[in-house]
């Protein structure tokens, strides 16, 4: 009984340990999430790299999702492979970092982190603040988890069956280093088991050489997750992830066999406790950064050898994908708009590549840069005719009237896609233009407004085609409520900016056409993307179809009374 018992609350414990460490992660995402990408995507050295991807895993609180994001960027061109592979090795260093701090005990700080955070996500509305409730009380839930895992690992502390289990780990250390490396990748968090094997070895439930070689297997395993979790993306995407396993694997190894025979032989002493487990994890890390960066430009050609880029058809022009489309062939009304949605994504992907340098052609672009931009709206313009095509050419007969409704929503959404590409292509590179051309350039405070709105839209657009892919209904209102947001802040960045000129700016008084119309630009761009949004809460009863008042109070159609039915938006 009192094995099952365990088993019920040890699985207790690390389901609310997963679920804190990616609540943390979730909050941290959906604040910031496109303040990370340009921190990513900007040129900086192999040292550098390695600090950002260390700082990225200590804020995101997992290095999986650090090697993601890495992944994904290199596979959108954004990022290169040495470049990318020191932002993996650092968030691993990051990761043993979080640890370190988590390991203290912090019982005392949890009902203060519960009381804002709770306060922070039920009570307020701006979006930074609620997500900043949920990451406090993510960690609040983290140790929570921990105390119920000291506290599950009491009843059969002193029990025959947990001493003969860690005996025999410590006795075999490769069955221990593969039980943690198992154990990694199941929870799919590297912190969670790592600090799962702390808290054993803390208590005493098992001894520092088990630990340390669970240590290390749960180290090695860890770089699964990101090769298991990128195994859909672009070869470009999978050399980073591959790469890092096979860095990762080679030392933990080496480390393995080494730690365990200076153990046996007496040479590192009689180490103990938690706290030495957590250094050892730490100097696992850091010692694999340092021997690692060096080799990350290197590496890359090995990597390329492996994993080489298919042959591109001849036909096929190069950079360009293929479109999903074939006109004339539906199928089941379920594969034609999966079609649709495939043939959207791409489209959407263009309209990001073009949004996404936007600033940089504010600041300097040349006249080719901006072109270039100008030029993909082409193939905006291409898939929206292939899309009109498609959906104008479906047989009626063989589609219900919902099926046939759901593939002209998303014509529609692809004639908003068009019109975003439009605003780009036709108000916003012609403004960076202007700008260029003058030798103007924004007040520090207005380009820091332009800034944030053009993160918020870019983690818009990734919001949006999960909205395409998935018809969430969270995802949509979430989306809503950005949009919201971001009309809020195109009007406190418009009211700020005002203030300015009253107040004699210079740079302002120059520029403020500009500002004025980049900020008009920027919100009428993000409202194109959003409107992925609409269907999905039409369906689900979460939006109305009107917004005027349905029955006038007595007298409301006087025109003396006509100033009070201004609207206010």
């Amino acid at each position: 009984m009192a094995i099952l018992t365990f088993l019920i609350s040890l699985a207790g414990a690390t389901m609310l340990l997963l679920y804190a460490v990616r609540m943390v992660r979730t909050g941290i995402e959906r604040s910031y999430g496109a303040s990370f990408q340009r921190l990513l995507t900007g040129r900086q050295s192999h040292l550098q790299a390695g600090l950002m991807g260390l700082i990225l895993a200590i804020v995101l609180q997992s290095s999986a999702a650090v090697a993601l994001l890495t992944s994904g960027f290199a596979a959108s061109g954004y990022l290169a492979f040495p470049t990318g592979l020191a932002i993996v090795l650092g968030g691993d260093l990051g990761s043993a970092l979080i640890i370190q701090i988590l390991s203290f005990k912090l019982d005392w700080l949890v009902p203060v982190l519960l009381a804002v955070g709770g306060y922070l996500f039920v009570k307020t509305e701006a979006k930074k603040a609620r997500q900043l409730g949920r990451i406090l009380m993510g960690v609040a839930f983290i140790l929570i988890s921990l105390r119920f895992l000291r506290e599950a690992m009491d009843p059969i502390r002193d029990s025959a069956f947990l001493p003969a289990v860690a005996g025999y780990l410590a006795r075999d250390y490769i069955t221990a280093f593969l039980v943690g490396g198992a154990l990694a990748f199941v929870m799919h968090s590297s912190v969670a088991a790592i600090l799962m094997c702390v808290t054993l070895v803390q208590i005493g439930a098992i001894p520092f050489a088990a630990g340390l070689s669970l240590v290390l297997g749960a180290n090695f395993g860890s770089a699964f997750i990101p090769v298991w979790l990128s195994r859909g993306m672009a070869l470009k995407a999978r050399r980073i992830p591959y790469a890092n396993l096979a860095l990762r694997g080679t030392w933990a190894v080496i480390c393995l066999f080494g730690a365990n025979l200076a153990l046996r032989q007496g040479w590192l002493g009689d180490p103990q406790g938690g706290q030495m487990l957590v250094n050892a994890h730490l100097a696992f890390n850091a010692s694999l950064l340092l021997l690692a960066l060096p080799v990350c430009t290197p590496l890359e050609g090995l990597f390329m050898r492996s994993f080489p880029e298919p042959a591109q058809a001849g036909t096929a022009a190069p950079g360009r994908a293929a479109s999903a489309l074939e006109q004339g062939s539906y199928g089941s009304p379920a594969q034609a708009v999966a079609n649709l949605k495939r043939e959207l994504l791409r489209m959407a992907d263009q309209v990001d590549a073009m949004f996404r340098p936007v600033l940089e052609l504010y600041q300097g672009g040349s006249k080719e840069q901006i072109r270039a931009v100008q030029r993909m709206d082409d193939e905006v313009n291409a898939c929206l005719s292939g899309i009109r095509r498609y959906v104008a050419a479906i047989p009626e007969e063989a589609f219900s009237k919902a099926e046939l409704k759901t593939a002209r929503s998303l014509m529609e959404y692809a004639i908003r896609l068009e019109t975003a590409g439009d605003v780009v292509a036709r108000r916003l590179t012609v403004l960076a233009g202007e700008m260029n051309k003058k030798g103007l350039s924004f007040s520090k405070d207005g380009w820091l407004e332009i800034t944030r709105m053009h993160e918020a839209i870019q983690a818009n657009l990734q919001l949006a085609s999960n909205v395409l892919i998935s018809d969430d209904l969270e995802s949509a209102r979430l989306l809503s409520l950005e949009k919201t947001e971001l009309k809020r802040m195109e009007h406190d960045s418009r009211k700020r900016h005002l203030s300015r000129l009253q107040n004699g700016g210079r740079e302002s008084f120059e520029t403020s056409d500009i500002h004025l119309e980049t900020l008009r630009a920027l919100r009428e761009f993000n409202s194109h993307i959003a409107a992925v949004a609409t269907p999905v809460l039409y369906r689900n009863g979460q939006l109305l179809e009107t917004r005027l008042i349905e029955e006038m109070p007595e007298g409301a159609g006087d025109e003396s009374s006509a100033d009070g039915f201004l609207p206010k938006d």
